[in-house]
């Protein structure tokens, strides 16, 4: 029965509504998502896991889409749970020998887990746990498990995901990822998709007060290579900051993290400074950074974070402007997305260049090293604000090369550094969600920072093997390197050469690690050593 581009599958059950009328649908087994989960593992096969993941969908009730989108992409709709790694494997309750928990099951108790909280709340969530754990079979206990504590990897990632939501529900993937990005979360999206097919996707828009996932940068290894890609672009400092989203409705600003964290609270002054401008309504995207009083130079990343919630000492500057007085700019050209922001009085704009000229975009970088920033962003004129992604549009470019690696192990040092977790075992993020090792460094790694990592780190392990710690890879960090060597000894075939700790990134997930194929470009390309 094909119903608002959704294939619905009769059964006793709940009911789905969609363009074609009222559908009955089966109740969904919680076992049925972890053979699926298990089947989408185990397959290399992109297409496959596709299909699968469809076919799961198509079955699904209105009032189980958005949990199961969360199970699969291993971030439950309801966010922290609050159960810890030790709690989760601390139930000693035995698996069941047949299933008999639905997906709705598993969501309520989710829900109340994560709300939790106040005198007595541990003892309550351990028999809350163990009340869902003696439902659950074996199976169904180590999904559970793993979904708590991150370490699902199944190979669902969000674009695997978003496309098996457009062949179940039979619309264009672009619109289901243009709907998530508006939305935020590609769960809502992939119930708008499955009950109201195309039309609802489309009629999703930009709304000032709810957060838009931001436009990222790729790199290039120099402002003619971005150059060559992107056309007449503006040359804009790249500033060592914290990227924010902020939003004006009236006297109502809200102030938003890359990862739609709300930290209006954290940055009282600029929330002031916003509703000062003369503006009704806005939506903004920039970078806060902290300077030195005397110099007005950039300070370290890390004191620009620690000075969240403070006075003072924090300046916001924007580059981009997504809405301003009821007028949505996410689809215009930048060159009027950038002309709208300049006509904003009173903001602090990012200092921009537009050319094409590689001399002028060149020197325009100098300018911004010799002002203490990390380099420039060369970001094309003719594009549109592409939410939620890494394209080509916008190239970041560095004097030293940089990855986004995450921490998957770490060795206790010896000499001055014994007593602390050392050696980090780096890695990049893989196609199916997994992290594939690809160095390890003890550079760059100040007493300040053993301390401060070792302390962190003991708080993910998940086990030993030798002096190596393995922990969960939840720890973003930035590294440096020279390049990029062929390697026989990692799995992704590639090596960091002289790879050093720049900064922890504690504003990133595991998720915006970079991938192993960015590195692995290095070398197709014919530049992995100088």
């Amino acid at each position: 029965m094909h119903c608002g581009g959704a294939l619905f599958t009769q059964g006793r059950g709940a009911t789905r509504t969609g363009e074609g009328g009222t559908v009955r649908v089966a109740m969904t087994a919680f076992a049925e998502v972890v053979a699926t989960s298990a089947a989408v593992a185990a397959t290399p096969a992109r297409r496959e896991k596709i299909e699968r993941l469809a076919e799961l969908l198509r079955r699904l009730a209105p009032d189980q889409i958005a949990a199961v989108v969360g199970f699969l992409t291993g971030e439950p709709r309801q966010g922290r749970i609050g159960v810890g790694w030790a709690s989760a494997y601390r139930s000693s309750a035995a698996p069941a020998t047949e299933p008999s928990l639905t997906v709705v099951d598993v969501d309520q108790s989710l829900a109340e887990l994560a709300t939790t909280a106040g005198a007595g709340s541990q003892a309550r969530r351990m028999a809350l746990l163990d009340e869902l754990m003696g439902r659950a079979t074996a199976n169904e206990q180590a999904f559970v498990r793993a979904l708590l504590t991150g370490e699902l990897r199944q190979g669902a990632l969000g674009g695997i995901l978003a496309e098996a939501v457009a062949r179940a529900a039979d619309v264009p993937a672009e619109a289901v990822r243009r709907a998530a990005m508006l939305e935020g979360d590609l769960g809502a999206a992939a119930l708008l998709a499955l009950t109201g097919g195309a039309g609802a996707l489309n009629a999703v828009g930009l709304h000032v007060l709810r957060p838009v996932q931001p436009m990222l940068a790729g790199s290039a290894a120099s402002v003619g290579e971005a150059l060559a890609t992107t056309g007449r672009a503006s040359v804009e400092w790249k500033l060592d900051g914290a990227r924010v989203q902020v939003h004006r409705a009236g006297a109502d600003v809200r102030i938003y993290t890359r990862n739609l964290n709300d930290i209006t609270d954290r940055l009282p002054d600029l929330a002031a400074d916003v509703r000062r401008l003369p503006v009704a309504d806005a939506i903004l995207d920039g970078e806060v950074i902290g300077l030195h009083d005397d110099t007005d130079r950039p300070r370290r990343f890390q004191d620009t974070m620690k000075a969240f919630g403070s006075s003072g000492g924090l300046q916001a500057y924007f580059f981009d402007v997504l809405h301003v007085d009821g007028t949505d700019l996410l689809d215009v050209p930048l060159a009027q997305r950038r002309a709208a922001l300049d006509e904003i009085a009173g903001l602090p704009v990012v200092p921009a260049l537009a050319t094409s000229d590689v001399d002028a975009a060149e020197a325009f970088a100098r300018d911004a090293l010799r002002a203490g920033h990390e380099g420039v962003l060369v970001k094309a004129l003719d594009a549109a604000y592409q939410a939620g992604r890494r394209g080509k549009a916008w190239r970041k470019v560095k004097p030293v090369r940089t990855a986004d690696l995450v921490v998957l192990a770490a060795e206790w040092g010896h000499g001055r550094r014994r007593g602390w977790l050392s050696n980090l075992h780096l890695g990049a993020r893989g196609a199916d969600g997994s992290f594939v090792m690809v160095g390890k460094t003890f550079k760059g790694l100040t007493d300040q920072l053993l301390a401060w990592q070792t302390e962190q780190l003991q708080a993910l392990a998940i086990g030993e093997e030798g002096i190596a710690v393995h922990v969960r890879p939840e720890l973003v960090v930035e590294i440096a390197f020279d390049g990029v060597q062929v390697s026989r000894r990692y799995p992704g075939g590639v090596a960091l050469r002289f790879a050093r700790v720049k900064r922890y990134r504690p504003d990133k997930q595991a998720s915006d690690a970079d991938p192993i194929e960015a590195l692995q470009a290095i070398i197709a390309a014919g530049s992995g050593t100088p």
